[in-house]
């Protein structure tokens, strides 16, 4: 039917109309039957820089309101309605503080592959998730973490966005195309990733499958993880940046590789059992001996490494967040960026904990905010002196003006102890996929929760969902690994025609100069976990040689 009403109207896009029952000239929020919602664009964007297909462009607010900070407040969103539509959905989950209306393509560099959903002929909407992050431009970098201090900003960042603008984006797709949708899908890696797990639990059966990368389901916690990182670097020698040279990491990467490339069978620069590497790597073995000053580590370093791998403790040593993997990818540049220093001068050069995640930890995951100055000393200071053991309480405490707690507002409920029963019993799948040297989330955290998923579905989980572990890959892409990969395939696969996903076919992305010469041209396969790619075969450059185990 779908097809039909296309085929009817194909004559309308050569004067700016789009292939549908309804023209994209004068398209209003009425003749779309949505209520409530202000369009402030609509236009016809042919095939080319700002679109791969030919689309009807929607932009428009919806849920405006002033919050109790007495700021204006609304959800955006963009809605791009594809020419040639294969009568499916995707809700485009963003990430970071959100705060921008992130293009509607449905893409991630890691997940999806080199055609972004819209390209395939997917409907896709994508939303700020209620705030404007350049509304503060007098708090300076604290800016896009302002909104923290109006407690409805907070639900929506952390669950009520996608619930209200959900239904509308479905609305429209439905009254513009004449036809019902046939398969919906979430994806979103990071803070885009925790909305599609809260989806799972909040909306159990508005989603056929989800693909979640990189995960920040517990991210309150991890923002604990920055003052940690910071306090913990800043104790070598004052400095974020020269705590670590490039030269250190990439000398720590190496001795990973060292201990436990072999494991998997094939010495080519990527370790795959990350497991096994976490008893064969010690990281005191690069610790310089008496009288070596050069290729080594101080006793210092090795100390703060192991500490920033063991995770945060609280004031009776118990673990505020999750331990951390050692994996190649430490050397890579993604995992300095977050963690030790940015190219960005406005930021003084320092790491997005130092700067971006302290002014969230400051203002939207403890309570009540705490007001920050904006500069970038400012909020490495506030790392410096956030005391751990007195405050990590602050990411579960309530008061009048915010009656749930950070922890409340941004977690999924239940996946402290998961089942997501509701989403498995309406027929849900989600792919789960996450990189080993994530320097914001941690890989772990997310295993652990998979493993609680799967005893509390009688070591049932991978019915209904998998998790794939990329080594070397660092947050949601990127790093010294074969991160270029096309989970969304294979969801779609499983969601519409049973066949559940098994090895995924990985590569060194070209172009990417942080892999190993060795790695590159080659290609191997992502395993569902707790299973890890091996060399099984004789041809390395093949993923036929690499087998799950």
């Amino acid at each position: 039917m779908k097809k039909v009403l296309l085929g009817l109207t194909t004559s309308l896009v050569s004067t700016g109309a789009i292939a549908g029952p309804m023209a994209c000239d004068g398209l209003t929020a009425e003749a779309l039957g949505l209520s409530g919602v202000r369009l402030t664009e609509v236009a016809y964007v042919p095939a080319g820089e700002e679109s791969p297909v030919n689309a009807c462009r929607v932009r428009g607010v919806m849920s405006e309101r002033t919050g109790m900070d007495g700021k204006p407040y609304a959800l955006s969103f963009e809605l791009n309605l594809p020419e040639d539509w294969n009568g499916d959905y995707v809700h485009q989950f963003n990430g970071g503080n959100d705060g921008e209306v992130k293009p509607a393509t449905g893409g991630l560099k890691s997940g999806t592959g080199s055609d972004t959903p819209l390209a395939r002929g997917y409907a896709v909407v994508s939303s700020d998730a209620g705030h404007d992050g350049k509304a503060n431009p007098d708090k300076g970098l604290a800016g896009g973490a302002n909104f923290g201090f109006d407690f409805e900003a907070r639900q929506m960042y952390g669950y009520k966005a996608v619930a209200t603008l959900d239904p509308v984006a479905r609305q429209a797709v439905q009254a513009f195309y004449g036809a019902d949708i046939d398969h919906a899908y979430g994806v979103g890696c990071s803070n885009g990733g925790r909305h599609a797990m809260v989806a799972a639990s909040r909306m159990p059966e508005a989603f056929d499958g989800l693909l979640i990368g990189a995960p920040g389901f517990n991210l309150p916690k991890a923002a604990l993880q920055h003052a940690h990182d910071v306090q913990n670097f800043m104790s070598i020698n004052g400095a974020l940046k020269t705590a670590f040279t490039p030269d250190d990491l990439k000398l720590v990467g190496n001795g990973v590789r060292a201990a436990c490339d072999a494991l998997d069978g094939l010495e080519d620069g990527l370790v795959q059992n990350t497991a096994a590497c976490q008893d064969a790597f010690d990281v005191t073995t690069l610790q310089c001996a008496e009288g070596q000053n050069s290729a080594c580590l101080t006793e210092a370093q090795v100390s703060v490494l192991q500490n920033i791998h063991a995770g945060p403790k609280g004031a009776n040593g118990e673990q505020l967040y999750s331990d951390w993997p050692w994996d190649t990818g430490i050397e890579g540049g993604n995992w300095r960026f977050w963690k030790l220093e940015s190219p960005i001068p406005p930021w003084g050069h320092r790491p997005i904990i130092g700067v971006m995640g302290s002014g969230s930890l400051a203002q939207v995951f403890t309570t009540p905010p705490t007001d920050v100055e904006g500069s970038p000393e400012a909020l490495e200071q506030f790392l410096m002196g956030f005391d751990l053991k007195a405050r990590a309480g602050d990411i579960y405490a309530t008061t009048a003006e915010f009656p749930e707690s950070a922890m409340e507002v941004m977690t999924p409920p239940g996946s402290d102890n998961p089942e997501l029963a509701q989403f498995r019993d309406a027929g849900g799948k989600m792919l789960v996929f996450h990189g080993v040297s994530d320097a914001v989330f941690s890989v772990n955290d997310t295993a652990n929760w998979y493993g609680k998923l799967d005893a509390n579905n009688g070591g049932k989980a991978a019915d209904f969902a998998r998790l794939y572990p990329v080594p070397a890959m660092s947050h949601c892409s990127g790093g010294p690994g074969a991160e270029d990969f096309d989970l969304f395939t294979a969801l779609v696969d499983w969601v519409e025609n049973g066949i559940a996903p098994e090895a995924i076919p990985a590569r060194a992305r070209d172009g990417n100069e942080e892999v190993p010469e060795t790695l590159k041209g080659e290609e191997t396969v992502l395993c569902p976990a707790p299973q890890t790619a091996h060399y099984t075969g004789t041809d390395p450059k093949s993923a036929s040689s690499f087998t799950c185990q």
